[in-house]
């Protein structure tokens, strides 16, 4: 029988390792927990039981949530061209890219290769996220944008996917209809009832947005769609109520930074096989050259033309080449509808995983913007 008490203490071991090790070196929690996760996953006799898997994804989907309440509608709307042209490139251009490597020298079928596009097209809300959090970028105009450019980037992702493999059922349009309502509700509804229940040790506020993410996480899942996408909606139209409840967005950031991202990050490192790299790792070298390419092809001229400074540009382009969460779950999505197999998944997730490491250690090593107080957002 299994011994859950400890598989917990070795999964939050080795998040307590990763957190050891990123107070001696400036890299972030979120890369180094998928470091130790791939040592823990390959050395170590960890499961991924089922309390493992959903801690895992609970953690991506309110780790998403919160990087959607960060991003100010204010700043959308203030510099629109400048999100919208670095989102729709950096989707495109690394979309466009590997589904044509992979359909026309790897040889793999077009819903194959169509599930490689999507899977590299993302830019990781998960590590931009944690990365701003970390060094305090989410308060600037800059971090407001980058985060503002992540989601129509990964809004073209979930797009894609559901354009070339949704189910066009009564599922999707009831998914499609009762998230339209929520989003429409919600920014009335959230402060009248917060306002009634009050600040209370036993979190009623908590609870309620723990309510919709996993009420509208259940329907997406039902139309064949991925809990993430709702939660970061939920967030983005409730972003101008968290940025001026400090209190709440910080314990909810605490929950998710102690207990939940561990999991998920962890989980995306040990699912990367050491003993089946050998066999696809020139593939793997590939489909990331691919990805980061074409992201610099279609982010960094945009950044020239919106004016960005040299560091500002690279450390914007670095990081909208980072992929995890919606890439993985593409991937994951392919794998469990038998469209791919278990070697073109590996191959997948591990250029996935390396993009969310590779081009983030580069930003935070030599592209850090220095960005002054003056420059934080009120």
């Amino acid at each position: 029988m299994e011994n859950q008490w400890l598989q917990a203490a070795l999964w939050m071991g080795l998040a307590l390792v990763a957190t050891l090790l990123s107070l001696r070196i400036a890299i972030s929690i979120a890369l180094l927990e998928i470091i130790v996760g791939v040592i823990g996953g390959n050395f170590l006799p960890l499961q991924r039981t089922e309390w493992v898997n959903f801690l895992a994804g609970f953690g991506s989907i309110l780790l998403t949530f919160l990087a959607g309440a960060e991003v100010e509608p204010e700043i959308l709307r203030k510099r629109f061209k400048e999100s919208f042209g670095i989102g729709f490139l950096s989707f495109l251009m690394p979309f466009l890219g590997a589904m044509a490597y992979a359909y026309y020298i790897a040889g793999w079928t077009f819903p194959q290769s169509a599930i490689a596009g999507i899977s590299l097209s993302t830019t990781s809300v998960a590590v931009v996220y944690a990365v701003m959090i970390e060094t305090g970028y989410n308060e600037t105009e800059l971090g407001k944008l980058i985060l503002a450019a992540c989601f129509i980037t990964d809004l073209g992702t979930v797009v894609a996917l559901g354009i070339f493999f949704a189910n066009y059922d009564w599922h999707l349009i009831l998914f499609m209809i009762v998230t339209a309502a929520t989003l429409l509700v919600l920014p009335k509804f959230t402060p009248w009832f917060f306002r009634k229940v009050g600040s209370r040790i036993s979190e009623p506020e908590t609870k309620f947005i723990f309510f919709l993410l996993f009420g509208l996480g259940a329907l997406a899942l039902t139309a064949k769609s991925e809990a993430v996408l709702p939660a970061y909606l939920v967030g983005m139209v409730l972003a101008p109520f968290f940025l001026s409840n400090r209190t709440l967005s910080h314990r909810m950031r605490v929950t998710a930074f102690t207990i939940l991202t561990p999991f998920y990050f962890l989980k995306a490192g040990s699912l990367v096989k050491l003993s089946v790299l050998w066999h696809g790792v020139f593939l793997i070298g590939i489909f990331l050259a691919v990805k980061i390419i074409a992201k610099f092809t279609g982010v960094l001229p945009m950044t020239k033309i919106f004016g960005f400074g040299k560091k500002e540009g690279m450390y914007t382009t670095l990081l909208m080449s980072t992929g995890l969460t919606f890439g993985t779950i593409s991937a994951l999505f392919g794998l469990t509808n038998k469209i791919i197999d278990q070697e073109q998944y590996t191959i997948l997730v591990t250029a996935v995983i390396l993009s969310a490491v590779v081009p983030t250690i580069i930003a935070q090593k030599w592209f850090q913007p220095d960005i002054s107080r003056d420059s934080k957002l009120n």
